[in-house]
């Protein structure tokens, strides 16, 4: 995956915005104001950081050489993806997907209701 196709893919989600809070290179992706996404757009290969639950971070880490600890990040819920060839498209998204979720799991209960509206209706129009 690309950062075309990386952009491409997360915009599709609902309440997506992109902003530069840390300088023109550093890309966040955010959903209803909370990060759930940022990449160095300069680095390649494309690495991405995507907030991730604790355990399974671990698991991650152990299992993928392209995962590490989030760079800059709180390390407990944060890895550090390198979307090389070596790791699945479906992978990738599965982990972009679980970000995006475990950030609106976090949003107070109307922003959450909102959003999963909106993913319920994008689900329902495929």
């Amino acid at each position: 995956m690309n950062i075309e196709q990386f952009l491409e893919y997360c915009n599709k989600k609902p309440f997506v915005t992109e902003e530069f809070p840390f300088g023109p290179d550093n890309l966040v992706l955010k959903v209803k104001g909370k990060i759930f996404a940022i990449t160095d757009l300069n680095e390649t290969p494309l690495k991405v950081n995507l907030k991730c639950d604790p355990e399974q971070a671990e698991i991650l880490r152990d299992k993928y050489e392209q995962v590490k600890p989030g760079y800059h990040m709180n390390k407990k819920h944060w890895n550090t993806v390198e979307f090389d060839a070596k790791l699945s498209l479906k992978l990738l998204k599965e982990w972009i997907d679980h970000s995006y979720l475990s950030v609106v799991e976090t949003l107070s209960k109307s922003l959450k209701q909102e959003v999963e509206q909106e993913l319920l209706r994008n689900n329902s129009s495929k």
